[in-house]
């Protein structure tokens, strides 16, 4: 089996593959990472910030309480469970999980890992008969890796908003680049940087900029009234339990729609609490020690960006009033999220399979017809079908599984057919 993508849903599927104890499998399952390391929101690792999510959500906990590959074992491990511990929290450090994340890709006994390996193109290998037996991932560099089943753990795609495509690339950072672009900039000069946007990344991104510009004053746009919390009560909280998949997927389609419509400030256009109040202290600092240095421009939208005479000026309009008025600045920070659609490399592929439309089944696999021998796993992009939590670390543990009992049933399948 092989899997693009070595981030935490290929890495709990790979702790799942060891754990199964079936003679072969693991031994020849094969994760692609496109980078020379695994990194956890490589661009977003800021020394502050902190998972919004348990740390008992970790890649198997919740499937394998006795696991190996437990956060509670790296902390044991590497010996900072007692500092942990006396942090008397259940959110660890953004950077922390990440660490663990590599540590289980150096636990991994069987799975191989393979780095700097960018997969571009899946084709799939058909048999005489036109059946899909199969899969060829072509690598940047022109190499080729065959298998029989495919799991696709890559993420969806950047958004980059249409009203920034006439902007230079030099000129925008969307928060996927933030760690690495931000580095390129000069620390020393007075840069105006503008944050669009009203979620977690945008305000993390605004906060940080404050430390990684020191001469900067940054500006953050965003179109609600204001920065809301995440909702958090225990009540909505279950909505990310592994269990509350199999409730959404069978539910009607329009149903499905109504729930992610109402819970959408569990998981998006919000900051988790603490944060948000540590960026409101920040904002009373400045205003009452008489030391404005950051502007949070509300109820705004940008209407027109360009260059202009060396620098970026933003057309944004005032919801409340209407009126437009142009907003001169450097560098232009996107914290807009992902597009909602499939990523580019799963459409791509779909179109090659000749499938019009993706239907994934409740242990994640896409419908590829009877004749299809090689199957498609796709992970971390269903959540039309498989709820809030699908792009999220809640249920890595139990999906793992899930696509696991797949793998065996359709083998089992095949055996009892021979």
């Amino acid at each position: 089996m092989l899997a693009i993508g070595a981030g935490p849903a290929n890495l709990a599927l790979a702790a799942a593959i060891e754990e199964s104890g079936v003679p072969g499998l693991a031994e020849n399952t094969l994760l692609l990472e496109q980078h020379p390391d695994i990194k956890w929101q490589r661009n977003l690792l800021l020394p502050w910030a902190r998972s919004q999510v348990s740390f008992l959500k970790d890649l198997v906990t919740l499937r394998n309480p006795r696991s190996r590959f437990s956060f509670l074992n790296f902390l044991h491990t590497t010996g900072r469970l007692d500092e942990f511990v006396n942090l008397s929290t259940f959110n660890p450090y953004r950077w922390e999980l990440s660490e663990y994340m590599q540590w289980v890709a150096n636990s991994l006994e069987q799975v191989g890992v393979r780095y700097g390996a960018r997969g571009e193109r899946i084709d799939p290998w058909r048999g005489d008969d036109g059946s899909i037996r199969g899969w060829v991932v072509t690598l940047a560099g022109g190499d080729t890796v065959r298998s029989r089943d495919l799991v696709v753990g890559i993420g969806r795609d950047p958004r980059v908003p249409e009203v920034f495509g006439e902007l230079p690339a030099d000129r925008v950072i969307h928060s996927t680049q933030y760690c690495t672009r931000v580095a390129q900039l000069d620390a020393d000069k007075p840069l105006r940087a503008v944050v669009i946007g009203g979620a977690q990344s945008a305000a993390e991104m605004f906060m940080a900029l404050h430390h990684d510009l020191p001469k900067c004053e940054p500006t953050i746009v965003l179109r609600s009234i204001g920065f809301q919390n995440y909702q958090t009560s225990k009540f909505v909280n279950e909505l990310f339990f592994p269990s509350f998949v199999d409730e959404f997927y069978d539910c009607a389609p329009e149903v499905r729609a109504q729930i992610l419509d109402e819970v959408h400030l569990t998981n998006y256009a919000g900051l988790a609490p603490p944060f948000l109040d540590e960026t409101y202290s920040m904002l009373y600092q400045q205003k009452m020690l008489g030391k404005p240095r950051s502007t949070v421009r509300s109820m705004t939208e940008v209407v027109r960006a360009r260059v202009e005479h060396d620098e970026v000026v933003l057309d944004v309009r005032d919801r409340k009033s209407g009126k437009v008025e142009p907003l001169h600045c450097d560098v232009v920070l996107l914290g807009t999220g992902y597009e909602p659609r499939m990523p580019k490399l799963v459409r791509d592929l779909v179109a090659r399979t000749g499938v019009e439309d993706v239907a994934v089944s409740r242990r994640y696999r896409v419908d590829l017809g009877e004749s299809a021998w090689g199957a498609l796993y796709l992970q971390g992009v269903n959540e039309e079908t498989h709820g809030i939590a699908d792009s999220l670390i809640s249920v890595l543990a139990h999906r793992s599984g899930d696509i696991v009992g797949d793998l065996l049933d359709r083998r089992a399948v095949e055996v009892a057919g021979a």
